[in-house]
This record gives structure tokens, C-alpha cells and sequence, in this order.
């Protein structure tokens, strides 16, 4: 009887053991990367194929036919505000990536589709947009696939593939300024009113600086000797605007607040601004 159990716990222990799941790593890892973009954000969700020992174009991303843009699940681009690419305007929302690889030119396709895997799942009448893009030849060699967002800008990117010796990118671009002019309007009427956000981007994007200086008063109004970064930009809008006696005096005055709350950092700035008004 002894035996018999002893039996009966060894077999049920290799059940047990054949039951666990075995987790080993994925051959072409899958990698989700959420961009902030514009006043929202751009996600992506791809797998990353490596070449090993394979060529492109032949073995792998054959030239000609559509290509998920990864490995295993469908590439996908997740906007979450409206987009414009190759001077179409896609709205917020979840959209397959798709191409056709050319060594001359690839086809670049934001889809409907958000589960093409093979080409015969592809149906062209579902595309948002189509593009041409003209491959680069890299210097060194990329051997897993890869998918970036290069050249950021408050108003746009671009969207960068990688293999092999092959570079491309498209760009992506969106209305921030028509967004943040319309929330300023809007704001600008409340209480509690964002004076130095507003005049830091006026004075960062080139609008009317007599404003910026206006909305940066009320906020040194509201922090006399505190927040050396609103002194710093009452500083910066004077110097824009050619007032050197007064651009020299918030220099000054900045510098004291800045040493006296600790942040050296806003010291040079106000430093480096003075040696090219003196």
C-alpha cells in the first residue's frame, strides 16, 4: 500500500509539472511605445523581427507584396488626436501600418485594418492613406528590426523604419497652434488665468511679445521675489523687444530672486542674457 501511494504522488506530481506553462523569450519581441505628441500622443505597438542570417527583400519584407511592418500580430499606430499625413488628416484613433517594400520605394499605408497579418488579409479600399518614401542606405548594418519617432517638434515627427542597411521615414504632423490659441481664449477668461504658460508660449513661438510681456507682469505681480523662472521670461520678452535699460534691470532683478530661492541655473541665464545687452 506504501508503494502504491508513493506511485500515486510521483505520477501526479509530473502532472503537475506538465500543467505549468513554459515561458521562454519571443523570437521577434513585441515593443509598445506611447509618444507624446502635439498636446496628445501617439502609440505604437509592434514586433521586431531580426534578420539572422536572412536577406531583405528577399526572405524577409519581399519586395512588392504588403507587409505587416513587424512580425507576428498586425503593427498598429494609436493616435489620440487628429493627424495629418502626406497632406491627409486622419482622425484620433487606433489604425494599422502597413507597406510594400521596394528597394527603389517603399509604399507606406496607414489602414482601416488594424489585423493584417498576410497579404491576402490586406483590402485595399481600407486605406486612409497612401505614400511614397524613398529608402536610405545606412552606413551600418541594423539587425533587429526597428521603428522610431525622430525629429520631434511641438507640431511634428517622424516616423522612422529600420532594417538592415535600409532607413526611411515619413512625417506626421498636427495642429498644436490652432489648439493652444483656443485654449488660451478660452482661458484667458476665467479666473485663476495661466499668465506665464501663455506668455511662455507667445514668446516661444514667435506672437505678439507686447502681450507675452503684459500676461508675464501679471505673473511676477502675483510672485514679486519668488519663482525665478517668471523673472527669467519677463527678462527674455524685454530683450526681444529692444528694451535694454529695462531688459538690464529684470535681468538684475531675476539674478537676486534666483540666488535668494536657490536656483542657480535661473542665475546664468539671467547672467548669459546681460552679456549681450551690456
Amino acid at each position: 500500500m506504501k508503494r502504491l501511494i508513493l506511485a500515486i504522488s510521483a505520477l501526479a506530481g509530473v502532472f503537475v509539472a506538465d500543467a505549468q506553462q513554459l515561458t521562454t523569450p519571443q523570437p521577434s519581441p513585441t515593443q509598445t511605445i506611447k509618444q507624446n505628441f502635439g498636446i496628445s500622443s501617439i502609440e505604437l505597438s509592434y514586433s521586431r523581427p531580426g534578420l539572422k542570417g536572412r536577406k531583405l527583400y528577399i526572405d524577409l519584407a519581399p519586395t512588392g507584396k504588403v507587409w505587416r511592418t513587424g512580425a507576428n500580430a498586425a503593427t498598429t499606430l494609436t493616435f489620440g488626436d487628429e493627424v495629418t499625413i502626406g497632406g491627409t488628416k486622419i482622425p484620433a484613433g487606433k489604425y494599422g501600418l502597413l507597406s510594400i517594400p521596394d528597394p527603389a520605394e517603399w509604399t507606406i499605408i496607414i489602414s482601416k485594418q488594424t489585423d493584417v497579418t498576410s497579404p491576402d488579409a490586406y483590402k485595399l479600399d481600407q486605406d486612409v492613406v497612401r505614400l511614397k518614401v524613398k529608402p536610405f542606405q545606412l552606413p551600418f548594418p541594423i539587425e533587429t528590426f526597428t521603428i522610431s519617432f525622430d525629429d520631434m517638434k511641438g507640431n511634428s515627427c517622424n516616423l522612422g523604419l529600420m532594417w538592415g542597411t535600409v532607413y526611411l521615414s515619413f512625417a506626421i504632423t498636427t495642429d498644436v497652434d490652432g489648439k493652444v490659441m483656443k485654449q488660451i481664449d478660452n482661458i484667458m477668461n476665467k479666473d485663476n488665468k495661466p499668465y506665464y504658460t501663455a506668455a511662455t508660449y507667445y514668446f516661444d513661438n514667435g506672437k505678439d511679445l507686447n502681450l507675452a510681456l503684459a500676461w508675464v507682469n501679471k505673473a511676477v505681480e502675483a510672485a514679486p521675489n519668488e519663482q525665478p523662472w517668471v523673472h527669467t521670461l519677463k527678462t527674455k520678452i524685454l530683450a526681444k523687444l529692444g528694451k535694454k535699460a529695462e531688459a538690464i534691470a529684470a535681468a538684475n532683478n531675476a539674478i537676486r530672486i534666483a540666488n535668494e530661492t536657490k536656483f542657480p541655473d535661473f542665475v546664468k541665464q539671467n547672467e548669459d542674457i546681460l552679456k549681450t545687452l551690456n
